[in-house]
């Protein structure tokens, strides 16, 4: 069973960063596509970032473009959010999730995996 674990949320100023990361078992990492997701409290959980299993390829959402970088080491089953210059409306919860597909990746209802969230709070 795969099973995913983010970590490195918590409290920063506005234009801080912060580094989320998402450690996955099992043994097809690789075939993988990640994607970040997030969750305002009274909004629908949102699309961030996703990177498919090569890791050549990435996607942002207009709002994070040029700030988030996600990348993954498929040696360490592990993908990343390099978060920059946070402003308070990225405050959310912040999921990583995992899916086999390569198409229509934005969208939540692809994903077959998810972890527990971590909170990311930005204050002004």
């Amino acid at each position: 069973q795969v099973q995913l674990v983010e970590s490195g949320g918590g409290l920063v100023q506005a234009g801080g960063s912060l580094r989320l990361s998402c450690a996955v078992s099992g043994r097809t990492f690789g075939s993988y596509t990640m994607g970040w997701f997030r969750q305002a409290p009274g909004k629908e959980r949102e699309f961030v970032a996703a990177i498919k299993g090569s890791g050549g390829t990435t996607y942002y959402t207009d709002s994070v473009k040029g700030r988030f970088t996600i990348s993954r080491d498929n040696a360490k089953s592990t993908a990343y959010l390099q978060m920059n210059s946070l402003k308070p409306e990225d405050t959310a919860v912040y999921y990583c999730a995992a899916t086999g597909a390569v198409a229509l990746i934005s969208r939540p209802s692809r994903y077959d995996y998810w972890g527990q969230g971590t909170q990311v709070t930005v204050s002004s």
